[in-house]
């Protein structure tokens, strides 16, 4: 799925189609909006869908799968990825983790069936699970590799370090670590210039996770990419004085570029030398379709204009 130092491509997140998070079912209308926005996303040259069975209590992967059912040749023209390991709701936790071998199988079994194929391309690990061992891990994957039910494996949310400890005892590489990262939410950029700083106390952000991943060709995802729309929607009074100027600073780049905000928003995630993923979260088609440059536009972003939008998000120079 990944090359090292491969160039970032846009994913779409398919954490909005479905309906409510409840445990209604989801009706035409689901289905139809979850068709539009696959059409949208194909039409500015996205290929990898990414689902969690968690999303919309399973109802995401569901309504895919009934634009796959229906629409034929589909599932060979995109790439599939969904994630396990979340419980919510169950044994009276509210949320709880579970990366056991039985868990694996059972979600994994349980979310092809909801997508309605044979298989799916990536299996992420959605969450680090303190209770893991790695070698059920690697034993459950391998299986389902067998099978045909899974063609490769990626994490989400875990550090370098974890992801060392992961692959040391599994025999499959992993492609891929999800994590968030956005203009809005930098702390994993912030993280690696504050080294040896006060301000570095202010960030949780794991030492050395880009640069691993970096080293050893695991594509970097960023959920939340877009800002949940804070710099390209918001109402100017719902915003601080940073994010104001972000937008307005985001806005001049656009006319500059002769594109949208969101494609300047994006392509200065794909700028960074990880090669960013930024993965597309917005059930809007035109939005969508605002992100088509992102590509382009980080190849012709100057590195002046990268730090000029990171300070002024930051609210502040470096040191």
């Amino acid at each position: 799925m990944t090359k090292a130092n491969g160039p970032g491509r846009l994913i779409y997140g398919c954490m909005g189609l479905g309906g409510p998070w409840d445990g209604t079912s989801y009706d035409a209308a689901e289905i139809e909006q979850a068709a539009a926005v696959i059409e949208a996303a194909q039409g500015i040259g996205i290929e990898l869908f990414d689902h969690a069975d968690i999303y919309r209590s399973g109802k995401s992967e569901a309504v895919f799968g009934e634009v796959l059912a229906r629409s034929q040749g589909l599932r060979e023209k995109i790439t599939l990825q969904t994630k396990c390991g979340i419980r919510l709701g169950e044994r009276g936790l509210q949320t709880h983790y579970d990366l056991s071998r039985e868990a694996i199988l059972e979600r994994v079994n349980e979310s092809l069936k909801r997508l309605q194929t044979d298989y799916v391309d990536v299996l992420l690990l959605h969450r680090p699970d303190p209770l893991m061992d790695a070698r059920e891990v690697g034993d459950a994957v391998g299986q389902l590799i067998a099978e045909g039910k899974v063609r490769q494996l990626g994490v989400s949310n875990m550090s370098g370090a974890q992801i060392a400890y992961l692959q040391d005892v599994l025999e499959m590489p992993i492609v891929a670590n999800q994590l968030e990262m956005s203009l809005l939410r930098s702390d994993w950029l912030e993280s690696t210039v504050l080294v040896n700083n006060p301000g570095d106390r202010a960030y949780s952000f794991p030492h050395g996770t880009l640069e691993h991943c970096m080293a050893h060709g695991i594509e970097l995802q960023a959920y939340g990419s877009l800002a949940q729309g804070r710099y390209t929607g918001a109402k100017p009074e719902e915003l601080s004085a940073a994010e104001s100027a972000t937008a307005v600073m985001l806005k001049q780049l656009a006319a500059e570029h002769g594109t949208t905000p969101e494609s300047v928003l994006l392509a200065w995630l794909m700028k960074h030398p990880a090669r960013i993923s930024p993965v597309v979260g917005t059930t809007s088609p035109a939005r969508i379709e605002a992100c088509s440059d992102a590509a382009v536009v980080a190849k012709d972003m100057t590195r002046a204009q990268w730090y000029g939008l990171w300070t002024t998000a930051r609210g502040s120079n470096l040191p």
